[in-house]
């Protein structure tokens, strides 16, 4: 069901040598940046029309337009299961005081007597909120991306999820619930490449309308963030730069790193856990423990057989070339192939658990120990669930309230201060063959630079 790659017995290769030895799932980003290319250009020219056709083609729904009436998402919520409200606002109690936290202040810094530099963090004005439709319902990626926006004190907050044909071309009634807990009216049926292109130009006429019986248009955003297949992943990297964007989320993953004190029930029902959200999820296990392997084996058709997704998602993902139990000499090495790895989620189910997670360099985040599954971070940890796939742990960080924030640094000399610095500024503009840079010193104390003190 799973297969197995064996790295005992030699001295692990370092580098891309070693990420090349370890499984991964095909997600060509570039070649689906062709298929995007057209929607997204029809989208810049013909706006919500345009969106509206693309739903219909792809989401096999026509709505009438974009913007989700205000009733309908207060209806979802009067109507939602009291269970799965009251989970939800949990998540949302929790994920406030993490992202809270991570709010940061103005801070001055001064460098000489009559010279001071600020950094101040600007939330960003508006931003598009992605919310993927598909195989599952994810009223918890709400969450993760309102909650954040929300606490780095972003104004505009906009939410985009793919028309469902069950619910007459609105997004499903829980992700709607899920907004209206969080406050957010602004709610777009809208999918897809589409959808991250309407964020990036907008739908507004010159009415302040889409066109479509006067429904309210999309005005651009500045930032996307939020999940979705390859083709919203592709949609992001065309646009970025006019937008800015968190991540080009691929498919997601789990990786364990475990020794033989770990429950292989454990370990088993979370790699299944990953392996329910599609066919392309990665489930890896790294270990140094043969017995444990084997026991893990054992376990994951005994649960496969009992859980449901069975032949749509967890078999393929498991048996896909992205998943495998990886036998490594010993925990060092270990630590090694997950740090090449770089993985989504990481679990450490080791003796000391902590102290091994310290020693790890590349995790969008790590779990520890037997009782902190990745399970518990989708929903109710407080953490974050939006996170780097694809290896690019080892050089970018999940969602987070900075990712809604701009540092803006600001200069405050005085003419002393300026003065004490000059001749080292007109040295560096003269060295880099930029005079007028110093030029523009001189301008300033009568064209003569003032003499060092």
């Amino acid at each position: 069901m799973i297969s197995r790659i064996d790295l005992r017995g030699a001295a692990l290769p370092e580098g891309a040598a070693l990420r090349d030895l370890l499984p991964r799932a095909e997600f060509d980003v570039e070649a689906a940046l062709e298929k995007v290319r057209p929607i997204c250009e029809d989208v810049r020219h013909h706006g919500a029309a345009a969106v509206i056709d693309y739903g219909e083609k792809f989401d096999g729904v026509r709505v009438s337009g974009l913007r989700v009436p205000a009733d309908a998402i207060a209806r979802a919520l009067d109507e939602l299961d009291p269970a799965v409200r009251a989970a939800l606002e949990e998540s949302i109690r929790r994920a406030r005081l993490v992202h809270r936290a991570q709010r940061r202040t103005t801070h001055t810094t001064q460098v000489v007597p009559g010279g001071t530099v600020t950094e101040k963090w600007i939330p960003v004005e508006r931003v598009g909120l992605y919310v993927p439709g598909g195989r599952s319902v994810y009223p918890s990626s709400v969450v993760m991306n309102v909650v954040p926006a929300q606490e780095a004190g972003v104004e505009g907050v906009a939410v985009a999820s793919p028309p469902q044909k069950d619910f007459g071309g609105l997004p499903h009634p829980t992700i709607l619930a899920a907004c209206a807990l969080l406050g957010v009216d602004e709610v777009y049926a809208a999918g897809g490449a589409q959808a991250i292109a309407m964020f990036a130009y907008g739908t507004e006429g010159t009415d302040g309308t889409d066109g479509t019986d006067g429904v309210p248009g999309c005005a651009p955003v500045n930032l996307v963030t939020g999940p979705g297949n390859i083709y919203v992943a592709a949609a992001k990297r065309l646009l970025k730069g006019r937008i800015g964007i968190d991540a080009e989320a691929g498919p997601t993953e789990i990786a364990v790193l475990a020794d033989d004190t770990a429950d292989p029930v454990h370990v088993a029902a979370d790699l299944i856990s990953q392996a329910e959200h599609d066919p392309m999820a990665a489930s890896v296990l790294v270990t140094a423990s043969a017995a444990l392997a084997e026991a893990v084996e054992a376990e994951l058709k005994t649960q496969v057989a009992a859980s449901k997704h069975v032949d749509d998602r967890i078999v393929p993902a498991l048996e896909g070339r992205q998943s495998a139990i990886v036998l490594v000499e010993g925990l060092d090495e270990g630590l090694k192939v997950v740090d090449a790895y770089g993985a989504e989620h990481l679990e450490i189910q080791t003796a000391d658990a902590a102290a091994v997670a310290d020693r790890v360099r590349n995790a969008g985040a790590i779990f520890v120990g037997p009782w902190s599954p990745v399970s518990l971070g989708d929903y109710c940890a407080g953490s974050n669930h939006v996170l780097p796939t694809g290896g690019c742990a080892c050089h970018s960080s999940g969602l987070s309230v900075q990712s809604f924030l701009r540092g803006v640094h600001i200069v405050d000399y005085s003419r002393d201060a300026l003065a004490e610095v000059a001749h080292h500024v007109v040295t560096l503009a003269e060295a880099e063959d930029l005079p007028a840079h110093g030029a523009a010193i001189k301008a300033r104390f009568g064209w003569k630079v003032p003499e060092s003190k």
